[in-house]
């Protein structure tokens, strides 16, 4: 079999939906999976709604995912230039060949596709006019993944519009011809187009690339197709909020498709290597943001120490906020005790500023209906006076050695553990959630610690 070629071919017309991110990912596994070549071509036609800043967003988006491409715009290639709007020349070739060989002719001012067929005219109710109707064979697709299909094609269309711009279906086949693509790996709801463009590969005598249409991606909540406006859809957004590309990678591969033994996390390598089209699934698969922000902690989870607090740093380096400028000012040791600190417990890194606010100044917020529930059981003023005695000897320098200390003011006084839990974590971080206590008592410190205490108790 001769060398697998495969492309990507977005159009920058709108930032990077995540549909495409997954497109373009199939496109890449199979590539690197066959030792085949992943070509990115720009189908940037559109001069009314193309933007180099959406441009770029590509091109950010593919990097920042891993997904190099083997040619295309910035890397060149062989069958350049990669961006149709550079490529007229091209495509006034490919028309004349059909022009010379009676398969497209001009009407209306625009230049129609003629299918080979015998024709009559027949009247439209829906769109009431009279059309010519071809009876035509179906085009009979092998598809890789939905199997055999067909589609009838029984009317001329047009390829070149009146103002002189060729059309997608004209322009897709020519450059996959001119490219040499050999598989064309796409979502299902192409799959109602290439019954054209198969007319169009046999009018030109060219050899049929296979096809493969995927899964559509469905939006989160409700019936449909995921959409550029549904939550969680665009690249960007994961960008900026921190998650980590392996995660989402990872996530994007299983949407749609399965490696059939249950694993999710998997390395990319392991991903590459198990990939192939009897792995798809015909059936459309649901986004679910849920799922994306535990694969991004199991991967956070896994980060060496150094490597976290370095893109933690980075990511508050970004924010541009108030709470991030103090934490950033803060001690280089005592930023990275927080960080870690905070490791196990975050699912993305757009958590950690609100998560740790509190390290890193006095003025913060203590929630009232925690406060309410915590102040209301026992008697929790009585806990901060014990507590603020037992913390002013206590050893502090391990986890393990605040918990057993604890543990044994708690047996001490004839009480559980919970029953100072609950009041000193209120008052060192206004809420109930967050790190172990006793991480809070070595990481914040003796001084700070024992006037959160006394704040609390004084209201």
């Amino acid at each position: 079999m001769s060398q697998v070629r495969v492309r990507f071919a977005p159009s920058p017309t709108g930032f990077f939906h995540i549909g495409s991110a997954r497109t373009a990912l199939f496109n890449w596994l199979y590539a690197r999976h066959t030792g085949g070549v992943f070509v990115l071509r720009i189908e940037d036609t559109d001069q009314a709604r193309n933007s180099e800043e959406f441009l770029n967003v590509i091109y950010d988006s593919l990097n920042w995912l891993g997904m190099s491409w083997d040619e295309g715009p910035k890397v060149g290639g062989e069958f350049g230039p990669y961006r149709q709007s550079e490529r007229a020349h091209i495509y006034k070739e490919y028309l004349q060949k059909l022009l010379d060989n009676g398969r497209a002719y001009e009407k209306d001012g625009a230049i129609w596709f003629k299918l080979i067929g015998e024709r009559s005219e027949a009247y439209d109710e829906h769109r009431q006019k009279t059309v010519t109707k071809v009876v035509n064979t179906p085009a009979v697709i092998d598809d890789q993944i939905r199997g055999h299909v067909e589609r009838l094609e029984d009317e001329d269309f047009v390829i070149f519009r009146s103002d002189g711009n060729p059309v997608f279906h004209f322009v897709n086949v020519v450059d996959d011809i001119a490219m040499k693509i050999t598989h064309v790996i796409r979502g299902e709801d192409h799959l109602s187009n290439t019954s054209k463009h198969v007319e169009l590969f046999k009018a030109f005598g060219a050899p049929m690339p296979k096809f493969a249409h995927i899964p559509l991606i469905l939006k989160q909540n409700g019936p449909g197709k995921m959409s550029k406006r549904d939550q969680g859809a665009l690249i960007e957004e994961y960008q900026k909020r921190g998650y980590l590309s392996e995660a989402l990678v990872n996530f994007l591969s299983l949407l749609g498709w399965s490696p059939k033994d249950d694993r999710e996390k998997m390395p990319i390598a392991e991903i590459i290597s198990l990939f192939d089209f009897p792995g798809v699934n015909q059936s459309n698969a649901r986004f679910d943001d849920k799922k994306l922000a535990h694969m991004n902690m199991a991967y956070l989870l896994e980060l060496p120490a150094d490597v976290f607090v370095t893109r933690a740093r980075a990511y508050f380096e970004k924010q541009g906020t108030p709470v991030a400028a103090i934490a950033l000012a803060a001690d280089a040791g005592y930023f990275r005790a927080v960080m870690l600190l905070s490791h196990p417990k975050i699912k993305s890194f757009e958590e950690l500023p609100a998560y740790t606010a509190y390290f890193f100044t006095e003025d913060f917020a203590i929630d009232a209906k925690v406060r309410d529930k915590v102040m209301a059981k026992g008697d929790p003023k009585a806990r901060l006076g014990e507590l603020s005695e037992w913390l002013a000897t206590a050893d502090l320098t391990s986890d393990t050695a605040i918990e057993e200390s604890l543990k044994a003011l708690a047996t001490a006084k004839g009480l559980g553990f919970g029953d100072y839990q609950a009041v000193a974590r209120l008052a060192v971080s206004g809420t109930n959630v967050g790190p172990s206590i006793t991480g809070l008592f070595r990481v914040i410190g003796r001084e700070r610690v024992l006037a959160r205490f006394a704040r609390l108790a004084a209201n």
